[in-house]
């Protein structure tokens, strides 16, 4: 079983609303979406959502390292032979792990899709029955996050996760007028996507939010400083989440070693896939961190990825792969039973691939392999 050809898909996915964090305001979502094909008429799909602020890539140059280099160099390759699949991709390239995720993806699909398993039962087997959705709030004024809590708790969403992080004062308002909309009983995690900077920033700020019990708070400094979120973690009584300054096994090795947070959230754009994201999954458990499946607001492809991870996982305690749920139009058929999702138990991703909505969201395409780079 070795893959005969690579089809790369440029898209744009149509958000509702836009999308907005501390450091970008997205009106529409970029994607790279590959096919891959075997010799034996096999088909999977992978995805990879780059950004430049998290994972050091755009759209554009994961078309160029995929075209160019990554797709191929997997021609001909066993796509089950994943160790050596990303030992090469790694000494041909180092980072990039949103191209890599697209190709790791799609490799466990086919692989689920030959032995006729879904990819849970073959990366750990299935641990959990369901996750609770959390509905993640952009950032705005006040008053519309507010609104916009209340409305979707009373859709039967749980919990809440607010953007955060554009200064300390406008923050503390709107996580205080989220708390008085939605009432005691909802958990509130706060984001902050590096938007408070540093350590003495950030205490002020939990200092300030302690009235409106907070669940967590996540990467509310630098991603590479672990010394400030170490310093904030020993100075604040709220539990403290890693994200963007945990890309890979090195850094997961540095946070266990210095536990430096209480919190991992993995991520299959920042790591480079399925594979990947299990080791990472293994090191926080040997080192009692709990873990997070995020996201990257990702179709139906990396979305499913994500939650195959996180249901075969025990120390996974949650999920916030919402990317669907944003989008006007999705290339996939991921469905979620709000305010939960439990996955199905077809093979592969589970999920069915629209080809027609994705040729309609591509803006370029490639082949390679058979008819190798031919741009259509």
């Amino acid at each position: 079983m070795n893959i005969q050809k690579i089809e790369i898909f440029s898209v744009r996915f149509p958000l509702k609303v836009p999308f907005i964090v501390s450091y970008h305001r997205y009106d529409d979502m970029p994607s790279v979406i590959v096919k891959m094909t075997t010799a034996c008429g096999l088909v999977g799909y992978g995805e990879a959502v780059a950004d430049e602020h998290v994972t050091g890539e755009s759209a554009e140059s994961t078309v160029s390292v995929l075209r160019h280099l990554l797709a191929p160099l997997l021609i001909g390759k066993n796509p089950m032979h994943l160790e050596h699949i990303h030992d090469e991709m790694d000494r041909a390239i180092r980072g990039v792990p949103a191209a890599k995720a697209a190709l790791d993806i799609a490799c466990h699909d086919v692989i689920g899709k030959k032995l006729n398993q879904p990819i849970y039962e073959w990366i750990g087997g299935r641990y959990h029955e369901s996750f609770p959705v959390t509905h993640v709030l952009s950032i705005g004024e006040p008053n519309h996050m507010a609104q916009e809590a209340l409305e979707q708790m009373k859709r039967g969403y749980t919990a809440v996760k607010m953007k955060v992080g554009v200064d300390v004062q406008t923050d503390v308002a709107r996580v205080k007028a989220v708390r008085e909309a939605v009432g005691n009983d909802v958990p509130i995690r706060v984001d902050v996507n590096q938007g408070w900077v540093n350590a003495a920033n950030t205490v002020q700020a939990m200092r300030l939010l302690e009235p409106y019990g907070i669940d967590w708070v996540e990467q509310p400094v630098k991603a590479d400083d672990f010394e400030g979120i170490l310093e904030v973690k020993q100075k604040i009584s709220v539990p403290l989440m890693m994200d963007e300054g945990l890309k890979d096994v090195h850094d997961m090795r540095r946070l266990t070693m210095m536990q430096a947070a209480h919190k991992a959230n993995i991520k299959l754009m920042k790591c480079g896939g399925i594979y990947p994201a299990k080791k990472l999954v293994h090191m926080a458990e040997m080192s009692g961190i709990e873990c997070q499946i995020g996201s990257m607001v990702e179709s139906s492809i990396a979305s499913s990825a994500g939650f195959h991870v996180a249901f075969s996982s025990k120390i996974v305690k949650t999920v916030e792969l919402t990317g669907p749920l944003r989008f006007g139009k999705d290339v996939g058929n991921l469905s979620y039973d709000l305010p939960i999702i439990s996955l199905n138990d077809r093979s592969g991703l589970g999920i069915d691939v629209d080809e027609d909505v994705l040729r309609e969201l591509t803006t370029e395409s490639y082949v390679v392999g058979d008819e190798s780079h031919v741009a259509r």
